[in-house]
């Protein structure tokens, strides 16, 4: 043999390898998705006798797709007594003649609009809740991202285990929506197809612990317990932050069976490009050792990294087209019976496209030290802080 032949033979098997991998990996998550659909959740064995008062903050930067529907969801909630808190760090933010509007439509007494620069760190999403906290009248808060649409329902669901001692804090699922143009759709197969189902797979088989950010609940006691929003200015994965402060300090994450939406609003291709390594790094940051191993799971890129390698030969293209109708398959089940989108449905002809350019952003993520966040660059330290550029210089 040849060592042309013997390399084309030991990158066949290294392509192989996280093509069946992943093509394992996506039957666990379609089973994981069948069994949260299908067990009934387990509640507090002692639920509250009457719901405790809740404020609700939400941090506001700039005008969004379809904002105003998305923060007038947080004041229509069938729940007795709730506030909310609007924060905006710029006076002359756009969208504050908006947060001015929907204070004005649910009375003052019911939502705050704060507008606080706080400069703690360079978490922009740190510095802007903390304009927000002082303004909190309740004990029981909850945080949720100025790009999420909530049902009437969701602070009852999100409130509920904290009725259990034990529980530090609580987060909902989340799944992408309202993506209209074709790299925004890339977006949400991202979230949809790709990181919620390896969440709940995390979730219902214990492999790792999370928080997600963009709908969390805590009490202001745990909150101030860990070091409250001050000692998390410097994280750039601060929801990761924020939970393995609150499991560490001996109390439960708990994780809702409940999905809010989250809208897609991605003005370039640029932008969507961006926030792909951008997210990335973020997961890099929280779970280094399991980001590095998510090479393993990768079916379709190294499939067709597999079949180029054959020269397209029989075995080649069969071994491909497996792995793509086994990655749409398990994705049509999952989006359209499990999280019940039909919009991921419509984007599913992208998801190939999606999983090849996903291997390049992970690729970046995991060599580059620095990342973009509105406009501003930082250093992303080993242990996931961030420090602006040119304080390393």
């Amino acid at each position: 043999m040849s060592l042309i032949q013997f390399l084309l033979s030991l990158f066949q098997w290294i392509f192989l390898i996280p093509t069946i991998g992943g093509s394992i990996y996506l039957i666990l998550c379609l089973l994981a998705v069948f069994r949260l659909r299908t067990q009934p959740e387990v509640l507090p064995q002692y639920p509250f006798s009457q719901w405790p008062p809740v404020t609700i903050l939400k941090p506001v930067c700039g005008l969004e797709k379809n904002q105003g529907v998305n923060l007038r969801s947080t004041c229509l909630q069938d729940y007795p007594e709730f506030q909310v808190v609007f924060s905006v760090q710029d006076p002359n933010d756009p969208v504050i003649p908006l947060l001015m509007e929907i204070q004005q439509e649910f009375s003052p007494e019911r939502v705050f609009v704060a507008i606080e620069n706080h400069q703690v760190g360079p978490n922009g999403k740190i510095n802007n809740l903390l304009g927000a906290l002082p303004h909190a009248r309740y004990d029981i808060l909850v945080i949720s991202d100025s790009d999420v649409r909530l049902k009437p329902n969701y602070l009852k669901t999100i409130v509920t285990p904290l009725a259990d001692p034990e529980v530090g804090m609580v987060c909902t699922f989340y799944k992408a929506t309202c993506a209209d143009k074709w790299f925004e759709k890339m977006e949400l197969l991202t979230f949809n197809a790709d990181f919620i189902p390896s969440v709940v797979f995390a979730h219902l088989s214990g492999a790792s612990k999370f928080c997600l950010g963009p709908s969390m609940a805590l009490r202001r006691s745990d909150l101030k317990e860990i070091g409250g929003l001050e000692a998390l200015a410097d994280y750039l994965v601060e929801d990761y932050e924020m939970g393995r402060r609150i499991w560490s300090s001996g109390r439960k994450v708990a994780i809702v069976r409940y999905f809010v939406d989250i809208v897609v609003d991605l003005k370039n291709l640029s932008q969507w490009w961006n926030h792909q390594v951008y997210w990335d790094q973020n997961t890099r940051a929280a779970q280094p050792a399991g980001f590095f191993a998510s090479i393993l799971i990768r079916s379709v890129p190294f499939a067709f990294f597999f079949a180029v390698f054959r020269f397209g030969d029989a075995v080649g293209l069969a071994v491909l087209t497996g792995a793509l109708v086994l990655r749409l398959a398990t994705a049509a089940i999952i989006m359209g019976w499990g999280f019940r989108d039909r919009e991921g449905l419509k984007s599913l002809s992208l998801l190939p496209l999606r999983d090849m350019t996903a291997l390049l952003s992970w690729l970046l993520a995991f060599t580059k030290r620095t990342v973009l966040w509105r406009g501003s660059e930082f250093i992303l330290n080993r242990d996931g802080r961030l420090v602006p550029r040119e304080s390393k210089s």
